[in-house]
């Protein structure tokens, strides 16, 4: 009688029926918190994309050779130069994680409902937009809610690209998919390699089985996503002489991640004989030390000296060089403790996990009852992802083309993620597409049926 009832009132409601309006009380919601907790500081991340968006003004990305430097993709900075050019208050570019988050929303929904009725839909939507998880880098100016948007449109545009009807003319989609996946790897660069790890696969199967267009399909986006990223690649190779090169940073997270220390699980952690700096010559904000950590309180007391201890004559070595050099450096230094004490590497690993699922542990970091916070909703996450592990691999080839590429997409780059420093953050920007897997294995193999209370 219920389900009757929500039936009619989905079939007369055109708010119902508007995704956009449907799903706009969550804009208002993100609008009002970041408005409440913005403030014109910045710290971290903030200060390296804001100091990328203004190079990009300037004409250029990096300095030139031997200080290149590319901590991060051009695709989150390309998105705040016109807002900085514009000379707009900085808030402005942070409502945009209201508008993304809210979009991603939309995208997610529509998304389920290629597959699901419209009422599973709405709940697992309803979930999205309640996964305060989100709330951790919304009023900030740092690039997780626009790859949150990204990663829920090409979830919209897979599906649509790879309809279960193979007989349709997804062209159009096919172009829009390539694109977004490109701009996702120029925001987050471990998707680059996502990407020709997908197309490698794409092409073989397409050359055997010569029988599913889909995987035509997939070859065709991801040639046109890596392509979308040509140009940054072509600038880093006139920069660096070195072919697919996507970031300096690389070996910064694996140095970290290599740490052999007791009483250091693999985080990344400041330099520690470096301080953050404002150069007034440029007006820019350095970071890197001790100092560019937000709130040294919540930190054990003799942190400083510890790493110091630990990493002092590394970093004088490593310091020695700049640029491209300087992240070899880290590199050679990280593959040597891998290789020299490997099973604290495993240790490291297993923390990384932790820390992607329940932000915990970090290294000298007081614990937190709001760490607590973090196990609800992705334990809800983990415990279903463990469940519809079995179904999907009994029933795999009855599974839609468009998820399986995507379960596939993510799972690679969750992989990928935890071989280096993670956080919660790189968990988070793809739950969505977890989300649309989970609720279709789901809803295929449980039937819950609640009884009508007004019969008993």
């Amino acid at each position: 009688m219920y389900s009757d009832k929500i039936r009619k009132i989905y079939n007369n409601s055109r708010v119902i029926k508007n995704p956009f309006l449907l799903f706009l009380p969550f804009l208002l919601l993100y609008t009002g918190f970041v408005l409440l907790l913005h403030n014109n500081t910045m710290w971290g991340d903030e200060v390296r994309h804001y100091n990328s968006a203004m190079n990009l003004l300037n004409g250029v990305y990096s300095p030139p050779p031997p200080n290149v430097i590319f901590d991060t993709g051009p695709g989150y900075p390309l998105f705040m130069a016109p807002f900085i050019a514009l000379n707009l208050p900085l808030v402005w570019i942070k409502l945009m994680n209201a508008v993304f988050q809210y979009l991603s929303i939309i995208c997610l929904f529509k998304s389920l409902k290629y597959f699901l009725s419209f009422k599973p839909a709405l709940i697992v939507s309803l979930f999205w937009g309640c996964y305060f998880h989100i709330f951790d880098f919304m009023a900030f100016m740092v690039a997780e809610s626009l790859i949150i948007f990204l990663a829920s449109l090409l979830l919209l545009l897979l599906v649509k690209a790879l309809p279960q009807n193979e007989s349709k003319n997804t062209k159009n989609y096919v172009y829009l998919a390539g694109v977004t996946m490109g701009c996702m790897a120029l925001t987050k660069v471990i998707f680059g390699y996502i990407i020709v790890f997908i197309m490698i696969g794409s092409v073989l199967f397409w050359v055997i089985s010569r029988r599913s267009p889909n995987f035509k399909r997939v070859a065709f986006i991801t040639l046109i996503g890596l392509a979308t990223t040509l140009p940054y690649l072509v600038y880093t190779y006139q920069l660096t002489g070195k072919f697919f090169y996507w970031s300096t940073s690389g070996g910064n997270n694996l140095y970290w991640m290599s740490s052999p220390f007791p009483g250091e699980y693999g985080d990344w952690l400041p330099a520690p004989l470096s301080d953050s700096i404002e150069t007034k010559s440029t007006g820019k904000l350095e970071t890197g030390g001790i100092l560019s950590i937000k709130n040294k309180t919540e930190f054990t007391p003799g942190m400083e000296d510890s790493i110091k201890s630990h990493h002092g004559k590394d970093f004088e070595y490593i310091n020695r060089y700049k640029g491209v050099e300087q992240d070899d450096a880290f590199k050679n230094i990280a593959i040597n403790n891998i290789k020299t004490h490997p099973g604290k590497y495993v240790m490291n690993w297993f923390s990384n996990v932790g820390r992607m699922l329940f932000n915990y542990p970090y290294s000298y970091t007081y614990q937190k009852p709001t760490t607590l916070m973090r196990i609800p909703l992705n334990g809800i996450i983990v415990v279903f992802i463990i469940f519809c592990m079995f179904p999907t691999m009994v029933n795999w080839r009855k599974i839609p083309f468009a998820m399986r590429l995507t379960l596939l997409f993510t799972l690679v780059y969750l992989g990928v993620s935890t071989l280096a420093s993670a956080e919660t953050r790189m968990l988070t920007v793809v739950v969505p597409m977890l989300l649309l897997w989970i609720a279709f294995v789901i809803t295929k193999s449980i039937t819950i049926k609640l009884k009508d209370w007004e019969s008993l």
